[in-house]
């Protein structure tokens, strides 16, 4: 009567679609249960999926291998997609300031992996497909693993008498003791070097005020009499300070504020709303007058201030200075606020969708600005399947252009891992690519990128974890652990203490850095419940896209120079 029931959970070699489906929802059910459970103050996160996805497969549950492998890809696309959205209008900007010497030190630490994989294929002599399987496993590199594959099969395909090992049986074998190292070293710094957390976000936070000078707002009085007559434009540009707004105005002895123009005047006593960086506005301060405690130019009988949202095709990619609303609607354009950052409204800005202005002015000019700029909350809301899925087509593209290099027998690709992150990070650093915008809302940022690794890590477990006894066993496993031990943990001290030790990284970047070098979403994952901070992703970000370049690059160099 329940042949069904029996049918659909038990394990089989040959499941059918259903089967596949049901595994699938079942590893990822538990392995998110499983992630929540704490030892001390540790969880795995949904990084527990890829465990509970290695003990299912030893107990014989499998999927359908296409199926498998279409949702293993399917879910990389999603979550390196999500991160470069999430990180992307930031992402140029970190790499300019500390991003440099975070990629000379991933790269440095790709390398050492590379040197002690070639130190283990001299001295223990295990073949170099195999040694490449164990550093691709080791660094949880599935790019590199490809890469790998790839090249023995073109060689396979030019000399058909060749015969090869399996690199991927020695990356299975190391996979889940390179994601447990780096989750393991990030605990361990943390306990080694007394880290307090608290201590080191505010650390960050400092240095983010300093770097980056978030706006302020003040008033001042005009009693300077070097001023009095004079325009603002020519105050401001003879002093050097384009970097200011004046929002409001008011003249002394008025109740009435308004939204002054760059040709107005300045009277003796007037009273004047500034906003900018501090030290442009305390240097404006100082050269009207001083600062002013008038509470009435901040009455919204006459002029208000609102929020208003970029939703409109036509208001988008425009520069502030080509809408004009200030000679059109007498409005004035304090800030724009781009995700999390704060940005002065310049009129050479140029505004994307899902921007929100920080507008001053007449409340009927408002209501019709909002005609014009959109301000629909409801449709950023809604999600816009037109720009997410064309977005990751064009990652996909990026992903598969074959990239000749001489003296190489294969072209080499970026695959699904880089190409969709490079997409997002260029669509989200421009604001879009013709009708494909880069605006998402945090909350389905979020859902695609867990979506994404829960389908990545429950595919890689049930895999992985089909035939890894018998492969442990045959191939002496307890020693290809050993190997791809020092493969994980010997390029990691080194990273450590280069960057902890020596060029003093604070430790938020520093587990975001190892996580990116191993372009591992585990320790990732592991990250972000850990800490409790988005910072680690960032830092991510910024490495990954050179890392897994660079990953690919010395497995095929590898097969191809010491086969």
């Amino acid at each position: 009567m329940f042949d069904w029931f029996n049918t659909l959970f038990s394990p089989t070699s040959h499941p059918d679609i259903t089967q596949s489906l049901v595994v699938m929802l079942l590893c990822i059910g538990l392995g998110v249960f499983a992630g929540r459970i704490k030892i001390g103050s540790v969880s795995l996160g949904v990084s527990a999926v890829m465990f509970i996805g290695l003990i299912l497969g030893h107990f014989g549950y499998s999927m359908k291998e296409d199926i498998s492998g279409f949702i293993r890809d399917f879910g990389l696309i999603l979550f390196v997609y999500g991160i470069g959205i999430q990180v992307g209008p930031s992402f140029f900007s970190s790499f300019r300031k500390e991003g440099l010497k975070f990629n000379i030190l991933s790269a440095g630490t790709v390398l050492t992996g590379g040197l002690v994989t070639y130190l283990i294929y001299l001295i223990a002599s295990p073949g170099i497909e195999n040694a490449v399987g164990l550093m691709s496993g080791a660094v949880t590199n599935t790019p590199g693993l490809g890469a790998a594959k790839s090249t023995l099969d073109e060689i396979q395909t030019r000399f058909p008498g060749s015969a090869f090992d399996d690199p991927a049986v020695a990356y299975a074998i190391t996979y889940p003791l390179g994601v447990l190292g780096v989750i393991a070293m990030i605990i361990l710094i943390k306990n080694i070097f007394k880290i307090d957390l608290k201590y080191e976000l505010d650390q960050l936070n400092v240095e983010k005020q300093r770097a980056e000078e978030k706006l302020i707002r003040k008033k001042a009085r005009v009693i300077n009499p070097d001023v009095y007559g004079k325009s603002i434009y020519e105050i401001l540009k003879e002093n050097k300070l384009s970097d200011l707004i004046i929002s409001r105005l008011k003249h002394s002895g008025s109740k009435e504020v308004f939204s002054p123009s760059p040709d107005s005047k300045l009277q003796e006593k007037d009273v004047l709303m500034i906003v900018g960086k501090p030290q442009s506005v305390e240097k404006f301060i100082h050269l009207t007058g001083k600062e002013s405690t008038d509470t009435q130019i901040e009455a919204d009988h006459d002029i208000i201030s609102k929020t208003i949202f970029v939703t409109r095709k036509s208001a988008t990619h425009k520069k502030l200075s080509q809408l004009n609303l200030f000679n059109k609607y007498g409005l004035k354009v304090t800030r724009v606020y781009r995700s999390g950052m704060e940005l002065l409204a310049n009129p050479s800005l140029e505004l994307y969708y899902g921007d929100r202005l920080r507008v001053v002015g007449n409340k009927d000019d408002i209501t019709e600005v909002e005609k014009v700029i959109g301000n629909s909350e409801k449709r950023l809301l809604e999600p816009d399947f037109l720009s997410l899925f064309g977005g990751l087509v064009i990652g996909i593209v990026i992903g598969s252009i074959p990239i000749m290099i001489p003296s190489l027998p294969v072209p080499v690709k970026l695959g699904f891992a880089a190409g969709p992150l490079l997409s997002a990070l260029l669509i989200s650093r421009y604001g879009g690519i013709g009708v494909i915008h880069s605006y998402i809302n945090n909350g389905a940022i979020y859902f695609m990128k867990d979506l994404g690794i829960c389908l990545f890590f429950a595919s890689v477990g049930l895999h992985a974890g089909t035939n890894f006894y018998d492969n442990f066993l045959s191939q002496n496993g307890w020693l290809w652990l050993f190997y791809g031990l020092l493969i994980t943990i010997i390029p990691l001290i080194i990273m450590v203490i280069i960057g902890r030790v020596f060029m003093k990284i604070n430790y938020f970047h520093l587990a975001g850095l190892m996580s990116g070098t191993y372009t591992d979403p585990a320790a990732l994952s592991f990250c972000n419940g850990y800490m409790d901070s988005d910072i680690p992703v960032r830092t991510y970000a910024t490495v990954y896209p050179l890392v897994t370049i660079m990953r690919i690059f010395v497995a095929q160099l590898m097969i191809l120079l010491f086969i």
